[in-house]
């Protein structure tokens, strides 16, 4: 399987299938969910392939509004149904909304690992 891309005037979002490995890039401020189906495409294809991690790399996303912030909780709820796959975050404690927002996404999934640097 073919890394997939998508990417808009100020976003890039990467699917590795080799690492099972998903980058965000830049600033997501897409208007609701229609509008972040191609990146949602990513993430539910990852999930099928059923690897024992998937990653999350956050590190260069500087914005993501409250519908990103949806489309994240729902992978990980869909994930964490399969009950066969860990999720690891890699996040920057550089950017203000990551903290706070990521750390809910362990509550959804308290096997979660995030990891701010």
């Amino acid at each position: 399987m073919e890394k997939q891309n998508v990417q808009g005037e100020n976003y890039q979002v990467i699917g590795d299938p080799e690492t099972a490995t998903v980058y965000f890039k830049g600033s997501l401020r897409l208007g609701g969910m229609k509008e972040y189906e191609p990146i949602i495409k990513i993430l539910d294809e990852m999930i099928q392939q059923d690897p024992s991690l998937i990653t999350l790399n956050l590190r260069e996303l500087e914005f993501l509004n409250s519908s990103g912030i949806s489309m994240l909780s729902k992978f990980v709820l869909n994930v964490r149904k399969k009950k066969t796959i860990q999720i690891e975050i890699k996040g920057s404690d550089k950017i203000p909304w990551q903290g706070k927002s990521l750390k809910n996404l362990q509550r959804l999934m308290p096997g979660l690992k995030l990891e701010l640097e």
